[in-house]
Parts: C-alpha cells; structure tokens; sequence
C-alpha cells in the first residue's frame, strides 16, 4: 500500500511540472513545484516564458559567462593595474580633480548615487550615471547607445564639457608628461610609448574587470533549490510570466542590449530627452533608451536615464500601469507632432497584485550582491 501511495506522488509530482512546463502563469501556482522546476539546472524544463511577439532575439535568464574581449585589447595584468591607476586618477580631468572614479563609486553600485551626474565647475548633467557594471557584455554604451565600445566610451566624458572638460589628445599629452607612468604602459603594451589610444585600452581593460559575483539566483538555477525564498521563487516566474519584464531584461545579463521607447522621454517637459534619437536622428529612435542590466540593481539606484525613481517599487507599480507616458495637449496639433515619441508595443498593463510587485522585488534583490570591497588606488606615478 505504502509503495502505491509512493508511485501515485510521483506521478502527480511529475503531472505538476509537465502542466507547469506548458503554461505561463496561474495565481495559485504551486511554489514547491515552481521550485523544482527553476531549480533542475535544465531552463528547458521552465514554464514558458510570456514573450511578445516584437521581442528580438529573445534569450532564457541564467548564469553570466565570461565576459568578452576584442581582439585588439586583449587583457593582461599589467594592463588591469595601469588601467586601475588612470581610472582614479584626476590628472585625466582639466582641473585635475575630476577622475572616471568621481562618477563610477564601487560602493556606490559603479555609480554616483546621484539623480543626474556632475563634473567640472559642478556642472549639472542631463543623464542619471549608468552603472560600471557588467558594461563589458554590452554591445553599444550609454543610455543612447552613441559608443560602440568601452575603449570609445572612454573617451567622451573625458572630451565632455561638464565631465572633465579636456581635449582627449590635451589629455593625453598631460599623461605622457608623467615620467612614472612609462614603465607601466612598457609593462601593459610592451612600449612604453604613451598616447590616447593606449590610455583608452587600459581603461576599457580594467572596466572589463567590473563584473556582478555570483548572486543567490546564479547558484539556485545551478541546482541548490534553497538558494531562494518562497516569495523570490514566485517573483522569478512572475518576471519571466505574467510580469512580462524578460521581454527587455533577458540573457544572463538580464538586458537584451536593445534599445526601447518605455513612456519616458518626458516630452514637452524641461526634461524632455529623444533618447536615441539624438544620435541616430531616425524618428524611429525617439524615445529609446537602452535596456540596462538589471544584476546588482538594488544598488544602483536612483534609475532610469532621468534619475526619477529612488524606489524599486516605484518603478514596479508604474510598468505594472502600462508606464504611461502624459503628453502635454499643448503640443498636439502643432509642427512638434511629428518628434512625438511612441511607447514601446511591448509596454502594457499587467493588473499585478500587490503582493506580487513585492515578490518581483524580492527576485531583484537576489540578482544583487553587497557593494564590492575595492582597494582605491592613493599613491599615482609622478
């Protein structure tokens, strides 16, 4: 008898994982089963993701690989340690107090913790500062996707008037001045020849070095099935089902390295910003941002390329209404019509429960990790 009632479990076990395996999402879901099932090590096996058909290149969350290096940079330690030193040091900047690290704080999530940036004469910037982050797996670099590299990222907060406000080359020279750097850049490049492309390789080089821990999601998909909590288990399947946000924040990076109009360019407000449009000048692009890596974004607040939301549950409630985007009627009808910006498709209401925002909260606290513990760099080649 003991035996029957054992097999008759297994089946129903099993029933519940086939049934889990071909739906998206049903409140009530068994949560022993869903930890099952996400915690197989087999993302085949997962309930079907709920994908839009404008999704591109789709890919299932899971683990972060190695991060990706161009055939022209490739790495060595010479190279991360001199990078390191450029980085902090302020002598990049033209007043000779402004360095990467000014922006970039690792106990600052790689960020500023500030709305918007600033820099030279406590200028204001217009962007919230994106975090250092896993910026080696994107494809294209700021929240307008105008660098195509790190190395090209490199330089425009350099050559920025309310960054460092320094001629990349004029920067360069000052650098090449530095007798104490010359036998580090012999170590890193083999020469000890000093000019703005080296400069940018090393920095990149280091940047690259900037990448998440494991996170407690990382090793419950490996197979430890106690990794997370009821209500992060359940926030998981929320966020690849009836939440819909893997349809942008998807890849182990959890960004699809897309670029997507989501109801906040503010438009005719003081603020107003075309996102990507400002660089491509295609009316297609107005409006998109690039999507950002959600790993370690408990600490990398305040978000999106405004710096408006300082509560992750802020911007859970506002995409569970469909994000939408108020245009002020005083410009309708008139010549700026044609630069207004359209939400993304992909964007809608979602009729989430409170209690489940709080659980897509909880899955994105275990993607993040406590700040790093980085030794700063103090001493700086004379």
């Amino acid at each position: 008898m003991k035996k029957t009632n054992l097999v008759i479990g297994v089946i129903a076990i099993a029933g519940i994982l086939t049934c889990l395996s071909f739906k998206s999402y049903n409140e009530g879901d068994d949560i022993a089963a869903l930890r099952a099932i996400y915690s197989s090590g087999d993302s085949t096996k997962w309930p079907k993701a709920d994908i839009d058909s404008n999704t591109v290149g789709f890919q299932e969350i899971g683990r972060l690989g190695a991060v990706p290096y161009p055939t022209d940079n490739l790495p060595n330690a010479e190279k991360v340690k001199l990078g390191k030193l450029l980085f902090y040091d302020p002598r990049l900047s033209l007043s000779n107090q402004i360095a990467c690290a000014s922006c970039h704080d690792p106990q600052l999530g790689w960020g500023d913790g500030k709305k918007l940036g600033f820099g030279h004469d406590r200028k204001l910037g217009k962007r919230n500062v994106m975090t250092l982050f896993n910026a080696g797996f994107y494809q294209k670099l700021f929240w307008d996707g105008r660098a195509k590299s790190l190395e090209d990222q490199a330089r425009f907060p350099v050559a920025d008037h309310v960054e460092m406000n320094i001629d990349p080359h004029e920067m360069a020279e000052k650098i090449e001045a530095i007798e104490g750097y010359k036998p580090l850049f012999k170590d890193a490049f083999g020469s000890d020849t000093i000019n703005l492309d080296k400069i940018l390789k090393a920095i990149a080089t280091f940047e690259r070095t900037i990448v998440s821990r494991k996170s407690r999601f990382d090793v419950f998909v490996k197979g430890n099935k106690e990794a997370l909590s009821d209500d992060e288990v359940m926030g998981l399947h929320l966020f690849r089902t009836k939440a819909r946000c893997v349809n942008c924040h998807n890849g182990p990076l959890f960004s699809d390295n897309q670029f997507h109009n989501d109801g906040q360019t503010l438009w005719g407000t003081a603020n107003e910003d075309l996102g990507q449009y400002n660089v491509t000048k295609n009316k297609k692009d107005i409006g998109a941002f690039k999507t950002p890596s959600l790993r370690e974004v408990g600490i990398t607040g305040p978000w999106f390329h405004h710096g408006n939301f300082t509560e992750l549950k802020d911007i859970v409630s506002t995409y569970n209404l469909g994000n939408p985007a108020n245009i002020p009627k005083k410009y309708l009808g008139t010549p700026r019509d044609s630069l207004l910006p359209k939400t993304s498709p992909i964007i809608r209401k979602l009729n989430l429960t409170p209690k489940e925002q709080e659980q897509i909260i909880a899955f994105l606290q275990s993607i993040t990790n406590q700040p790093p513990r980085v030794k700063i760099p103090v001493d700086f080649p004379m």
